[in-house]
């Protein structure tokens, strides 16, 4: 099968690279350009441990193929804050809240959370449990979850009050 070449932001860094048409963009993320941060759960999009953000929006990375990010800025849990930075606000809550365990879907949590703040969903536990729930997580019960991403959405939208509650 012919390569193409595909052209696209990732993490706002300017990428170029020949690619079959068939690669996901899970592969393209996680070989090439060696981000292993988005990881590789059901491989159905069932469970979110995949989710990145395309131009702001949550997409589940394992059922996307990477030439439909073409022209488009993709952003993973390595692009979330500077390596060298803090951590956004986001990632800092689910430490705060003991929102992880093993880790393993937290980056899709975290990525998921960050796109609910532009969705307008509700900084309510409800409106959040139900927006999360294409994210899935084996070990820590979802409530530190719901409880970091609720805080998260009214830091977030509103900054003023951030030094007031932020972690």
């Amino acid at each position: 099968m012919a390569k193409r070449t595909l052209q696209l932001h990732v993490n706002t860094v300017p990428v170029t690279l020949d690619l079959a048409p068939s690669t996901l963009l899970i592969d393209l993320l996680r070989e090439p350009l060696q981000l292993r941060g988005t990881h590789q759960g059901c491989d159905t999009a069932q469970c979110g441990a995949c989710t990145v953000l395309v131009d702001g929006a949550a997409v589940k990375s394992c059922n996307r193929l990477a030439l439909q990010c073409a022209g488009r800025s993709v952003t993973t849990i390595e692009g979330l804050a500077p390596a060298d930075g803090p951590l956004h606000v986001m990632q800092a809550l689910f430490r705060k809240h003991h929102a992880l365990q093993c880790g393993y879907c937290t980056p899709g949590f975290v990525l998921r959370a960050v796109a609910m703040v532009q969705e307008d969903v509700p900084a309510e536990p409800d409106a959040v449990r139900q927006a999360l729930s294409g994210n899935l997580c084996r070990c820590t019960g979802y409530e530190g979850i719901v409880q970091a991403v609720v805080e998260g959405l009214a830091l977030l939208r509103n900054p003023a009050h951030a030094g007031a509650g932020a972690p």
